[in-house]
Formats: C-alpha cells, structure tokens, sequence
C-alpha cells in the first residue's frame, strides 16, 4: 500500500448557508488539495462531519469527489460505525470501486474491552472487499486501541494493512513501530506529533491542518520522510501554532473558517457544532495572512 505513504487529508464536507451540501466549494477544496502537493484524499471521515451528513448526502459527497479527483490521487473511504452489522453491511452493498482501501474507527460510545475491539475488526475484516486502515481517537471513541491489539489483527488479517493514531500519545506510537509487521504502515492522525512519528518510522499523517496548509504541511512530511529532519522541523514550527487555533473550538470549525479566509467556502458547520467566535477568526486571519507573506 504505498498509496498510504506521505500526506493524506481528511476532507470536510463544505455547506451553503442554507446547510445544503456545497459542491462547487467541493471541488474547489479538491482541488486546492490537489494543487499542493497532497498524496490522498480521505473522504467522509470524522472531519466530513459525517454524522450528520444523510445517506443521499454521503452519496453527493463521494460522487462529487471522485469526479473532481478524477483518477489524480488515491481516495480512501471513511466506513465505521458502533454497530458491526451495519458497517459490514454499508461494505457490502457501497460501491467500492474508486477506494484503494477504507478508513474504520474504532466503535465508540459502546466502550467495548480490547477483545470487544478485535473481534468488530475480524468480522470487516473476512467482510471487506477493499484494505482496512483502522482508526484510534480515543479523544472520540472513549476506549483506547491499545498496540497489543492492533498487532494482533495486523497479523492476523493481511488486509489490515495500516492504522491512523490519534491518541496524541508519541510512546504508544513509538511501540507500534516497534512492534508492527514489515509492510503495516503507523500513520499520524495527529498533526502536532506527525513529524516525530514519521522520524520514528511512520508512513506520514492524515491531516485536518493539511487541507488548510497543503503546500508547507506536505512539504513538512516530505522532508520528513527524506529524514531532513532541521529542514522539517522549521516548517514544523512555522505550522504549530495554526494546529493549536484550528482544533480551540472543535473540528472541522477551525478548518471551515481557514477555508473561509482563504475564499474556497462558507464556514457553515451543523449542530451540534457551531462557528468559531470572532476572536479565533480574527487570530485565524492573522496567521493565514502571515504565513502568505512568507
């Protein structure tokens, strides 16, 4: 799966000011993406705002985006879910055909055990059509996918091939590397420690400040994964603080009003989510227009 190597972004699902999907403001996204160096896009993820979205909604989203992509980069599809069932059933009656691989969160709000954990990801497993990348947030899913498990289903199922880790946790990241199968790719679902991972033997990141920021954030994985590592680390910290002003009032609030200031989209979020208060949006703007200046 080299596909999964360097800067995947986690689309969000732009909105008119009437909460209606923007597909225009879409494909513009799209493209920017595209424009700027991103390696793949990840589509109806949690920054898609898709437990909101309607199955219809789901279903503009991926048409709009396939077609704007157009075969230029990878796509992976966001399919997880609390209920077993149900995700082996979108699996299986979704038409896969334009995903090289999907993206599974750990189940949520169930707090399953560890074992509760590996037999939801065996059963998509034995029922997935496409590879799976699990997901870890334990900030979302209120149970942490701890490495003994997800060693165990990388070993267990070859199309397991890759999890995003998102505990914001650099030591159980760092046991994953060590403790991962030749071929498993650790990719960064956290954008503050996505240059320590990668150093650390990590594939690269999928990124919410990536989609906002895709020239320098790519550049940054790049330069990483080339183990250049000042070079890095200057763009790094030239990014850090933007990654701390887009995730202050929740996600994807902070991305839609960077994608707001830089004219590709409203900054409409739906409840429960809201906007950003005014003095983030202004910090937000001042930081955009610094980082254009250069």
């Amino acid at each position: 799966m080299q596909a999964l190597i360097g800067t995947g972004v986690a689309l969000v699902t732009p909105f008119k000011k009437d909460f209606s999907v923007d597909v225009d403001a879409l494909t513009r996204i799209v493209n920017f993406q595209i424009d700027n160096g991103i390696d793949y896009l990840v589509v109806l993820g949690t920054t898609a705002e898709s437990a909101t979205l309607s199955p219809d909604e789901k279903q503009l989203v991926i048409q709009t985006i396939v077609k704007a992509n157009n075969g230029r980069l990878p796509l992976v599809l966001g399919v997880g879910g609390n209920d077993t069932a149900k995700v082996i059933h979108e699996l299986q009656s979704r038409d896969l055909a334009s995903f090289v691989a999907i993206l599974s969160v750990s189940p949520y709000y169930n707090k399953p055990t560890q074992e509760g954990i590996y037999q939801h990801f065996k059963a998509i497993a034995l029922a997935s059509p496409k590879p799976i990348i699990l997901y870890n947030v334990p900030g979302r899913t209120a149970s942490n996918m701890l490495p003994a498990t997800v060693i165990r289903l990388a070993n267990d199922f070859d199309n397991i091939v890759a999890i995003k880790e998102a505990a914001g946790d650099l030591v159980q990241a760092m046991k994953l590397l060590q403790h991962k199968p030749e071929g498993f790719h650790v990719i960064s679902g956290d954008d503050m420690i996505t240059l320590p991972m990668i150093l650390a033997g990590g594939s690269g990141v999928i990124s919410v400040i990536g989609e906002g920021f895709p020239k320098q954030f790519s550049a940054m994985v790049r330069l990483g994964l080339a183990r250049k590592v000042d070079e890095a680390y200057a763009l790094h910290y030239q990014l850090a603080d933007a990654i701390d002003l887009i995730f202050e009032q929740g996600n994807p609030a902070g991305i839609k009003e960077v994608f707001h200031i830089l004219g590709l989209s409203e900054n409409t979020v739906r409840l429960p989510l809201v906007n950003v208060d005014q003095t983030l949006r202004n910090r937000l703007a001042d930081f955009t227009k610094n980082l254009a200046l250069n």
